[in-house]
């Protein structure tokens, strides 16, 4: 298990950008973005303009708490007048990072991917939407150990219908990677918290063969290492 927490542990972080720090200059740059794509997403009369628009943001905050959770990571808050000016600013103008006190974590924003999907995206942009609101939505979930979820039954219940689109439409790496393995441990969560035994026999069986077909295409990824671990809290399941 120890190994198992260490593994996913190296994938958050490879996830996150390389550390660098938020200059001023760049921070300008992030503000300028956010004020005009803000206003875009509120005001442009086009819909899928709108739509773009809460993608841009959303990707753009992605970017930026990688960079805080780095220092957050290593020194316990965020290092920097710009850094902590751009955290301020972006409140102000109306496009807040999200922000977990108890976890002292920049959180994943949501409900940026989730309004542009509403409003309707291109087939390449919805797929780029909700590869993002998975990735984000399952790291935020667990603290430690992914099999231990913060997750609701609606929430576990939206992350198999991502896991599932995308898993239609996915098919470059190493997005295609990342998908198969949240895949397993999203099915097996969605087993572990099944409270009707025919339904956690039909995501038992899934998860599985996720796990299985994980390790045979992927022998040489980091992620194949935690898949036994999945099997074995599968195998224990009544």
């Amino acid at each position: 298990m120890r190994r198992f927490v260490a593994i996913v542990a190296l994938l958050i972080t490879a996830n996150a950008p390389a550390h660098d720090l938020i200059t001023a200059e760049l921070a300008e740059g992030y503000l300028n973005k956010a004020v005009k794509w803000h206003e875009q997403s509120e005001t442009d009369t086009d819909t899928a303009e709108r739509a773009k628009a809460y993608l841009r943001i959303g990707v753009m905050l992605d970017e930026i708490r990688g960079y805080l959770n780095r220092d957050l990571a290593v020194h316990g808050e965020v290092q920097g007048l710009a850094s902590t000016y751009l955290v301020a600013e972006l409140k102000r103008v109306g496009t807040p990072l999200a922000y977990s006190a108890s976890r002292n974590y920049f959180t994943a924003n949501s409900d940026y991917y989730r309004m542009a999907l509403e409003l309707g995206l291109n087939s390449i942009l919805a797929r780029e939407a909700r590869l993002r609101l998975l990735r984000g939505e399952f790291y935020d979930s667990f603290d430690v150990d992914p099999l231990e979820t913060s997750q609701s039954p609606e929430q576990l219940a939206q992350s198999v219908a991502l896991v599932e689109q995308l898993l239609a439409t996915v098919s470059s790496e190493p997005d295609l990677e990342e998908v198969r393995f949240i895949a397993a441990i999203v099915y097996a969560r969605a087993a572990q918290a099944a409270t009707d035994a025919a339904a956690r026999a039909e995501y038992r069986g899934k998860a599985l063969a996720y796990v299985d077909a994980f390790i045979g295409d992927y022998p040489d990824s980091l992620r194949s290492a935690a898949m036994p671990v999945v099997r074995a809290a599968l195998y224990d399941l009544n």
